[in-house]
């Protein structure tokens, strides 16, 4: 970062240390301003962004297992050890404190600050100590007497659940609003070790305050923020797995295992206000590349489990925006995540879209950071006080939880293996300084004055300790320096860290949060806006700028707007947030806002929806489908009859709006189904317009409405039912007109499954047709419904066959039918979707478990000894120059590698390199024995007598498109297509071993790994 006399008051700079700071050049590392020591850019086995070096700052035995860390004001590092992961509940759990003696840049000395701790999972400093979670408990441990260990040790918060470590209670963080956060989320009880993580938790509670606040237990599943002096405990909106932050702004920033970009988009503070429109999800996935993304390892050897999911996002977690200010453009808008299974850590760039986010990956196929050696474990991420970033490697074997793994690996003993190992590494721009650690930079020894200045740095780490700590003092009298910052018009960041430390001493007036809605910056007046709800008569004395504020050229001040007014029950905060929605209403999160608010008794939101209806503007009809649902839920079926009946009349004119109106009356009326003779004669009033309603939508919405309850009794004419059956079976008639027939069919007359609808399980059907068809016969007879399904199995397109298998799942006895068609060779492996083999290979019944297991999990086959004959290949060193002229030659007619080189018709070989040399291996020497997902070889006969081979990449309602040998394509309408059937060979020919030798399989496994 740089530092000038424009940003910083050099008169208020005290101490030389803290000069050295302010004046050493841009990137430089923490305090020192000396030169670079013989850093390593990259270590051997890393790749990383050409701009950036790495370098080793701690390793074993100074520390091992690390799971989360902090610098404190001293410049030391705290290091939080997880020894017991995944099952050993014995307490070997360590806080350690890492220190530079001899200034070199890297850790030479480490003691114990705590031990006995069981599964600590993070860490953050606070007063004169660290607070800790460790489940059950976040602790509070500080040394007093200056030994260096902790002899404070007090549990501030309790009641956690301690159950599979990488779901407890972890990773305390300093909110800009002055409360600590804490990722957390739902016990998840292991099916087979519940024993030792089958705790549920219990009522969250402050220990020392028997008579205090308390959340339900284990905090319902949901991530929590408190104050540890126990005047504040609240339930987040949200949850997360391990990890959370939050932006320079305050939007916080979520993860699972296998999603990496969430964010929570409506703060708790926001729900439970309309109990007619509950909310079930406040979070927003927001990466482009989807969830369970691609990912692009390089590790040579890597370690996979039995259901470990390669190559995508698969243990995702440290998720840790850069705030820096250290780093290059665009980092200032990257997202980092850690993915320990795959070795390397993920960079997302990160943009407004509305009142969320849109991350897109920073690089193509390719990774900030990658390395070869399987036992890199990234598990969490730290912002330092020199602007870089601090990168935790757990450096295990194994990183899965043993749930996920076959028996033997658990009975092995290499669970623990690497449990002595441990790195710390530091990423910085290529040419920065080492870092020193040996300077002294007390922030509780520094004054008021140095405080406020440090609010207004470009790194986050100053910003947020400096809040803390004044916030702690809060200083009598006030400084006049705070008050001055906060209205300081070159340093937004510290206007907005001035106000909220006022606000957390109690001094914040409303004269500047009022100063704040006019900000130049969209955080700064955001941040303003909520700020100012602490002030609600001060809110309605602002009505003309608050109205005015309606056409903010940002869309999340507008969007905080509309949230901020939902706290006021006056009519023209109603007319305003109106006409944000009006504005807005294209982003579903501000018609979610607009549901989640309380309704005045003279609000009517769905008659303003419905004048104003605008058929082109996107977001019109699904905000009136979702108004329709709140108040049918609130005003019951009599409250909305009125409602409903003049949408009936035949000749009535359609507007758009209707069928939206009524689905969503149909979803109100489920949460409190009418009954008696008035309801019953209105489903029979339905039932006996439906013929004269032109409208499909319409009529579907209307079968939703009267579904609410059950239609028995309801008469329907006999030729109203046949006309149904006749469409159904008619391929001349309109696809949404057969799926309505087939609807009332199921409604009406679910008896008649016969052999006319089996006929429409076949390829000149349309899938979602057949789709629909095969979820009408597994509701009408079970036992011949599974005989039908397995002897059409062959024949099923992928698209059905998916559909399929979820109805083979839906009880025990299905379950052991579609094993029995895996045992006979009728269901292939290939045909079961990843997340149903996982469901499969994880019953809690062993006699699911382990058969599914042994059947989904490839074996051995007759090419054995080829495979054996080529083990030497995987002793030698290959040149991949070498081994692209061996794909050149040999694969490319088939295999992509990248987009860049050969045909599409097998899978990427690029997306092998997370594979391990000997599984590659065997893939290329035995393709049939595990056959990849979607690549099933698919034999076609066209009614011309024509056979036809290829996979299916796509599947339309009229055609099916094949990926054939070559990088050839070819469309097939469903008209021309006699019959379809899965082969139960792999697309790739055997045999490649008479074409290669050991030496050019070397090469071309090399090539295939590392690329050129």
């Amino acid at each position: 970062m740089t530092m000038d006399s424009s940003s910083i008051k050099m008169t208020k700079i005290y101490d030389t240390y803290f000069f050295q700071f302010l004046t050493c050049a841009s990137l430089l590392a923490f305090v020192g301003c000396q030169q670079a020591d013989d850093i390593p850019v990259v270590p051997d086995g890393f790749e990383i962004d050409e701009r950036f070096q790495l370098e080793l700052i701690a390793s074993e035995p100074l520390v091992a297992d690390p799971v989360d860390m902090l610098i404190d004001g001293q410049g030391r590092m705290f290091v939080v050890e997880m020894h017991g992961y995944p099952l050993d509940l014995s307490g070997t759990g360590k806080v350690k404190v890492l220190t530079d003696t001899n200034g070199d840049g890297r850790m030479d000395r480490s003691t114990v600050f705590a031990d006995s701790l069981v599964l600590p999972t993070g860490i953050m400093a606070w007063k004169n100590g660290i607070l800790v979670t460790d489940p059950p408990h976040v602790l509070y441990l500080e040394d007093t007497d200056g030994d260096g260990v902790a002899d404070t040790r007090e549990v501030i918060l309790t009641g956690f659940a301690r159950s599979n470590p990488q779901h407890n209670v972890n990773s305390p963080r300093y909110g800009l609003d002055n409360w600590i956060y804490l990722g957390h989320e739902p016990a998840v009880t292991t099916v087979m070790f519940a024993e030792e993580l089958g705790d549920k938790g219990a009522e969250i509670h402050f220990p020392f305050d028997p008579k205090g606040l308390k959340l339900p237990v284990n905090a319902g599943g949901r991530s929590v923020r408190f104050k540890p002096d126990g005047t504040g405990l609240e339930r987040l909106a949200s949850r997360t797995q391990f990890g959370h932050a939050s932006d320079a702004w305050g939007e916080r920033f979520l993860i699972t295992n296998n999603n990496h970009l969430i964010h929570e988009v409506l703060p708790a503070r926001y729900l439970d206000r309309n109990p007619f429109f509950p909310i079930s999800n406040v979070t927003q996935s927001f990466s482009d590349h989807g969830n369970a993304a691609e990912v692009y390892p390089i590790t040579d050897n890597p370690e996979h489990q039995l259901l470990t999911d390669i190559g995508v996002m698969t243990s995702a977690c440290g998720v840790t925006p850069y705030l820096g200010g250290s780093f290059p453009a665009p980092f200032d808008r990257v997202i980092f995540t850690a993915e320990p299974v795959s070795n390397l850590v993920h960079a997302d760039l990160v943009q407004d879209k509305g009142a969320t986010f849109i991350g897109t990956e920073l690089y193509e196929r390719n990774e900030f950071l990658r390395s070869r050696d399987a036992w890199f474990r990234p598990v969490n991420m730290y912002l330092g006080p020199d602007g870089a970033l601090y990168l935790l490697d757990y450096h295990r074997r194994i990183i899965e939880h043993p749930e996920w793994m076959a028996d033997e690996v658990n009975q092995s003993g290499a669970l623990y293996d690497g449990t002595d190992r441990g790195r710390i590494y530091r990423i910085s721009p290529k040419g920065s300084k080492k870092a020193n650690f040996s300077e002294t930079i007390d922030l509780q020894a520094a004054s008021d004055e140095e405080l406020i200045e440090m609010l207004a740095l470009e790194n986050h780490w100053w910003r947020s300790n400096a809040q803390r700590i004044l916030v702690d003092r809060n200083p009598d009298p006030l400084p006049t320096d705070l008050l001055e910052l906060a209205r300081d018009s070159d340093r937004p960041l510290g206007r907005l860290h001035a106000l909220w430390t006022l606000h957390g001493m109690g001094k914040l007036s409303p004269e500047l949060v009022n100063q704040a809605l006019d900000d130049p910056e969209p955080g700064v007046r955001k941040n303003a806006l909520v700020l100012a709800e602490f002030f609600p008569e001060a809110l309605e004395q602002w009505r003309q700028k608050l109205t005015a504020m309606q056409s903010d050229p940002d869309p999340k001040v507008r969007y905080q707007l509309f949230n901020s007014l939902s706290t006021l029950s006056s009519e023209w905060s109603f007319s305003t947030r109106m006409a944000i929605l009006a504005k807005d209403m294209a982003d579903e999160w501000v018609q979610v806002a607009a549901l989640a608010a309380p309704i005045g008794p003279r609000e009517d939101l769905l008659g303003e929806l419905v004048t104003g209806f605008k058929p082109e503007v996107a977001g019109y009809a699904a905000m009136i489908e979702k108004t329709a649902r709140m108040q049918a839920q609130r005003d019951g079926f009599n409250g909305v009859k009125q409602l409903l009946l003049p949408l009936l009349e035949a000749d009535r004119p359609e507007s758009g709006w209707e069928a939206s109106a009524i689905k969503g009356i149909a979803a109100g009326l489920r949460k409190s189904p009418p009954a008696g003779k008035d309801w019953i004669h209105f489903q029979s009033s339905i039932v006996r317009k439906l013929p004269s309603i032109a409208s499909i939508p319409l009529k579907n919405a209307f079968l939703d409405v009267i579904t609410v309850t059950q239609l028995s009794d309801i008469p329907v004419r006999e030729e109203t039912l046949e006309k149904a059956f006749q469409v159904t079976l008619n391929p001349e008639a309109p696809e949404e007109e057969r799926l309505l027939g087939l609807r009332m069919l199921g409604l009406f007359q679910p008896e008649k499954a016969g052999d006319e609808l089996k006929r429409l399980i076949r390829p000149q059907e349309s899938v979602r047709l057949q789709q629909q068809v095969l979820s009408y016969l597994s509701k009408a007879g079970e036992e011949d419904y599974v005989r039908f399904l397995l002897d059409r199995w062959t024949g099923l397109s992928p698209e059905l066959r998916n559909v399929a298998v979820a109805s083979l799942l839906t009880s025990k006895e299905r379950i052991h039918s579609l094993l029995e068609g895996l045992e006979s060779g009728t269901v292939m492996p290939s045909h079961i979707p990843w997340g149903n083999t996982v469901f499969l290979m994880n019953q809690k019944d062993p006699s699911i478990r382990n058969r599914a297991r042994e059947l989904l999990v490839p074996s051995a086959s007759g090419r054995d000894a080829v495979i054996e004959r080529y083990q030497a290949s995987l002793e030698i060193e290959g040149i991949p120059e070498n081994g692209l002229r061996v794909y050149d030659e040999n694969c490319a007619v088939c295999h992509q590698m990248t987009e860049d080189r050969g045909f599409h018709y097998g899978p990427d070989l690029a997306s092998l390199r997370n594979r391990r040399y000997a599984s590659i291996l065997n893939d290329i020497l035995d393709p049939n024995l595990s056959i990849a997902d979607g690549y099933d070889l698919w034999q076609l006969v066209l009614g011309t007598g024509e056979t036809v081979q290829g996979i299916v990449l796509q599947e339309t309602p009229g055609a099916i498109e094949l990926a054939q040998a070559g990088g050839l394509q070819r469309t097939i309408s469903r008209a021309e297509i006699s019959s379809m059937e899965a082969l139960p060979v792999s697309g790739m020919a055997q045999g490649l071993e008479n074409q290669l030798t050991i030496d050019e399989m070397a090469d071309l496994l090399a090539f295939i790994k590392r690329g050129l």
